[in-house]
């Protein structure tokens, strides 16, 4: 008797679950805070890299402020840069708010290099903490150099005129704004107060107000003015799983989940157990999570599967180190080619060499050692029992696919043809004993000590 509909439907189950969970951490991770009472000023912090996950915490934090009625959002910025996408998002979302914004580049000795220039310019209000800086947003390629060519022109005039358009809008110095990506320009925070560029100094989040209130700033078309005086001021809460959802955001660890999780179920096909399936599935929905959030490249994500495929069918096919040594440069040029950043001009996203390198031999290995040891086992069967074409007589084996009658048997390093010496129905994981052949068929018999 079979179980194998039975097993189909428990992973799909599993993988059901695994996936409904993680989506539920993100949304959760995301969530925005709603706590907030009429009138207050609410302060997100926006630390690290730009990403989509970045945008989407922006977003849904001044959209639940302007629900609570806030009088105003300030945004505490200190940022390498990142992804273009995810900029022109943040942007569209400060010049479209539906209530007063303010960007406060925090703390001493903090940036808004690349990607922050835009956010800043794009704010209402923007102030600068003394020892922190803003500019150098030119666009670079994956590798951080300036992209040649025709491609790398067009990219850079449409940056630069994304700047100036941000900085026409707010009224700030379009010139200093197009030079930051044209030039490279940096700006200390006295200089960007000197120069227009933010509208003051503010070591702390009470400055920060004070040199707010009282101005008058365009919001939805309307021109609002700030009286923030006694207001109470909120800092939204970071919910924990937002440190989770970053964490399966660095590309190392989502290219070391998906390894693990994809060799995890090509185990569980070969070898039916409980743990490795769950493992596998949960394994490569938080991957997933963390791809959705990286510039994934779909090419590279399939070269690492097949490669990974092709080590696992080395044991099944043995092909005397063929299909391990293709399946180890498919799986380095395809974790090389991981992730693409067409659309970035901040730090570069990439699976570490050292890291690919480590994988690489330890897959290598792996696979070398498997055909050794098939290699070795059938080296060891008795010749004068083996009949071309069919397992040597006494090997115990397993049942791969099950015998009704005929199936196949898994022995000796090799899948084989096989069914029940006494035509019996035997399922797949039974532990047999190889006692004849007939033709290219093993016959089997249960083994009583498996």
């Amino acid at each position: 008797m079979s179980h194998r509909p039975d097993r189909h439907r428990g992973l799909q189950a599993r993988f059901l679950t695994a996936l409904l969970l993680a989506l539920g951490c993100l949304h959760v991770a995301v969530a925005p805070l709603r706590a907030a009472e009429p009138g207050a000023i609410v302060v997100l912090t926006a630390s690290g890299e730009v990403d989509g996950l970045l945008a989407d915490q922006l977003r849904d934090g001044i959209a639940a402020a302007a629900e609570a009625s806030a009088a105003a959002v300030v945004i505490r910025l200190d940022t390498p840069g990142g992804s273009l996408a995810a900029t022109q998002e943040i942007v569209g979302t400060l010049l479209d708010a539906p209530l007063p914004t303010i960007v406060w580049v925090a703390p001493a000795g903090g940036f808004a290099a690349s990607a922050g220039t835009f956010i800043t310019l794009a704010a209402n209000l923007s102030f600068m903490a003394p020892g922190t800086r803003i500019g150098a947003a030119s666009p670079i390629d994956s590798s951080g150099n300036d992209i040649p060519g025709t491609l790398g022109d067009k990219i850079r005039n449409d940056t630069i005129a994304f700047a100036r358009s941000i900085a026409q809008e707010r009224n700030r110095p379009a010139d200093w704004a197009a030079a930051t990506v044209s030039e490279s320009r940096s700006s200390s925070a006295a200089d960007a107060v000197a120069l227009g560029v933010v509208d003051g100094m503010a070591a702390t989040i009470q400055e920060v107000v004070a040199g707010a209130s009282g101005r008058t700033v365009q919001v939805a078309g309307r021109a609002v003015t700030l009286n923030l005086a006694g207001a109470p001021i909120v800092d939204a809460v970071t919910n924990p799983l937002g440190g989770v959802i970053r964490l399966l955001s660095d590309p190392n660890v989502a290219f070391l989940l998906f390894t693990a999780g994809l060799l995890a179920l090509l185990f569980e096909v070969q070898s039916p157990n409980l743990l490795t399936g769950i493992f596998g599935v949960v394994s490569i929905t938080l991957a997933a999570v963390g791809f959705v959030n990286l510039p994934t490249d779909v090419t590279g994500l399939m070269l690492v599967a097949i490669g990974l495929i092709l080590l696992a069918l080395e044991p099944a096919i043995p092909s005397h180190g063929v299909l391990t040594v293709v399946g180890v440069g498919a799986f380095v040029l395809g974790g090389s080619a991981l992730y693409s950043q067409a659309d970035r001009f901040g730090p570069s996203v990439q699976v570490a060499l050292p890291l690919l390198a480590i994988a690489a031999v330890s897959a290598a290995g792996l696979g070398l050692l498997i055909t050794a040891t098939a290699l070795r086992t059938r080296g060891m069967a008795n010749p004068a029992d083996v009949q071309p074409g069919s397992a040597p007589v006494g090997t115990v084996g397993q049942v791969r696919r099950p015998l009704e009658p005929i199936g196949s048997l898994y022995a000796a390093g090799e899948e084989w043809s096989a069914r029940a010496a006494d035509g019996r129905s035997l399922p797949r994981g039974a532990t047999v004993r190889v006692v004849g052949s007939d033709g290219l068929t093993a016959l089997v018999e249960p083994e009583p000590s498996g």
